[in-house]
Protein backbone atom coordinates (compact mmCIF):
# COMPACT_ATOMS: atom_id res chain seq x y z
CA UNK A 1 0.00 0.00 0.00
CA UNK A 2 1.37 3.45 -0.84
CA UNK A 3 2.16 6.11 1.72
CA UNK A 4 -0.55 8.31 0.25
CA UNK A 5 -3.14 5.58 0.65
CA UNK A 6 -2.06 5.00 4.25
CA UNK A 7 -2.29 8.71 5.08
CA UNK A 8 -5.73 9.06 3.52
CA UNK A 9 -6.90 5.92 5.32
CA UNK A 10 -5.63 7.30 8.65
CA UNK A 11 -7.45 10.61 8.08
CA UNK A 12 -10.68 8.75 7.25
CA UNK A 13 -10.27 6.71 10.46
CA UNK A 14 -9.98 9.97 12.43
CA UNK A 15 -13.07 11.36 10.72
CA UNK A 16 -15.04 8.24 11.63
CA UNK A 17 -13.88 8.45 15.26
CA UNK A 18 -15.21 12.03 15.42
CA UNK A 19 -18.64 10.68 14.39
CA UNK A 20 -18.61 8.12 17.22
CA UNK A 21 -21.06 9.21 19.97
CA UNK A 22 -18.57 8.19 22.69
CA UNK A 23 -15.93 10.52 21.22
CA UNK A 24 -18.41 13.35 20.67
CA UNK A 25 -19.62 13.06 24.27
CA UNK A 26 -16.11 12.94 25.77
CA UNK A 27 -14.19 16.19 25.51
CA UNK A 28 -10.82 14.58 26.26
CA UNK A 29 -11.24 12.19 23.30
CA UNK A 30 -12.38 14.98 20.96
CA UNK A 31 -9.36 17.10 21.99
CA UNK A 32 -7.06 14.36 20.68
CA UNK A 33 -8.63 14.59 17.22
CA UNK A 34 -9.04 18.37 16.80
CA UNK A 35 -6.02 20.61 16.27
CA UNK A 36 -5.73 23.56 18.71
CA UNK A 37 -6.16 25.96 15.75
CA UNK A 38 -9.20 24.05 14.43
CA UNK A 39 -11.96 26.01 12.66
CA UNK A 40 -15.29 24.75 11.30
CA UNK A 41 -17.93 26.34 9.13
CA UNK A 42 -21.04 24.31 9.88
CA UNK A 43 -23.94 23.49 7.60
CA UNK A 44 -25.84 26.31 9.35
CA UNK A 45 -23.14 28.79 8.28
CA UNK A 46 -21.89 29.23 11.84
CA UNK A 47 -18.12 29.51 12.32
CA UNK A 48 -16.80 27.40 15.21
CA UNK A 49 -13.42 27.72 16.91
CA UNK A 50 -11.63 24.88 18.70
CA UNK A 51 -12.80 25.95 22.17
CA UNK A 52 -16.39 26.52 21.00
CA UNK A 53 -16.51 23.09 19.34
CA UNK A 54 -14.97 21.25 22.30
CA UNK A 55 -17.49 22.92 24.63
CA UNK A 56 -20.53 22.23 22.41
CA UNK A 57 -19.70 18.81 20.93
CA UNK A 58 -21.26 16.71 23.74
CA UNK A 59 -24.59 18.52 23.15
CA UNK A 60 -24.56 18.48 19.35
CA UNK A 61 -26.35 15.98 17.12
CA UNK A 62 -24.74 12.57 16.99
CA UNK A 63 -23.39 12.66 20.56
CA UNK A 64 -26.11 10.57 22.24
CA UNK A 65 -25.60 6.79 22.22
CA UNK A 66 -29.36 6.32 21.90
CA UNK A 67 -29.90 9.08 19.33
CA UNK A 68 -29.42 9.33 15.59
CA UNK A 69 -25.93 8.65 14.25
CA UNK A 70 -24.00 10.03 11.33
CA UNK A 71 -24.09 7.78 8.27
CA UNK A 72 -21.07 8.69 6.11
CA UNK A 73 -20.65 7.70 2.46
CA UNK A 74 -18.62 8.46 -0.66
CA UNK A 75 -15.30 9.24 1.04
CA UNK A 76 -12.54 10.55 -1.19
CA UNK A 77 -9.16 11.70 0.01
CA UNK A 78 -6.14 13.43 -1.48
CA UNK A 79 -2.68 13.86 -0.02
CA UNK A 80 -2.05 17.60 -0.62
CA UNK A 81 1.43 17.63 0.93
CA UNK A 82 3.33 15.46 3.39
CA UNK A 83 1.20 15.39 6.54
CA UNK A 84 -1.82 17.14 4.98
CA UNK A 85 -4.89 15.25 3.72
CA UNK A 86 -8.09 16.67 2.23
CA UNK A 87 -11.22 14.53 2.64
CA UNK A 88 -14.64 14.98 1.08
CA UNK A 89 -17.69 12.85 1.83
CA UNK A 90 -21.44 12.93 2.41
CA UNK A 91 -23.32 12.35 5.65
CA UNK A 92 -26.90 11.66 6.57
CA UNK A 93 -28.08 12.32 10.12
CA UNK A 94 -31.71 11.82 11.02
CA UNK A 95 -32.68 12.33 7.35
CA UNK A 96 -30.59 15.49 6.90
CA UNK A 97 -27.85 15.29 4.28
CA UNK A 98 -24.63 17.31 4.07
CA UNK A 99 -21.56 17.38 1.86
CA UNK A 100 -18.43 17.66 4.02
CA UNK A 101 -14.83 18.71 3.49
CA UNK A 102 -12.03 18.31 6.05
CA UNK A 103 -8.32 19.01 6.25
CA UNK A 104 -6.34 16.61 8.43
CA UNK A 105 -2.81 17.47 9.50
CA UNK A 106 0.01 15.46 11.05
CA UNK A 107 2.94 17.48 12.38
CA UNK A 108 6.22 16.26 13.85
CA UNK A 109 7.62 12.74 13.97
CA UNK A 110 5.46 11.52 16.87
CA UNK A 111 2.35 13.58 16.08
CA UNK A 112 -1.07 12.08 15.46
CA UNK A 113 -3.54 13.09 12.77
CA UNK A 114 -5.76 16.00 13.80
CA UNK A 115 -8.55 17.81 12.00
CA UNK A 116 -7.45 21.35 11.18
CA UNK A 117 -10.49 22.58 9.19
CA UNK A 118 -13.99 21.30 8.49
CA UNK A 119 -16.85 22.64 6.38
CA UNK A 120 -20.36 21.25 5.88
CA UNK A 121 -22.88 22.24 3.24
CA UNK A 122 -26.51 21.17 3.56
CA UNK A 123 -27.88 19.13 0.68
CA UNK A 124 -31.53 18.93 -0.41
CA UNK A 125 -33.41 15.73 0.51
CA UNK A 126 -32.65 12.81 -1.78
CA UNK A 127 -35.13 12.23 -4.58
CA UNK A 128 -37.31 9.20 -3.96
Amino acid sequence: MSRETDEVREAIAGELRLMDPRVRATRSLARQLLAPDFVEVGASGRRWTYEEMIAALPELDGAAESGPRYEPSNFTGVLLAPGLVHLTYETTLDGNRAWRSSLWRKQGAAATWQMYYHQATSLPPAAV
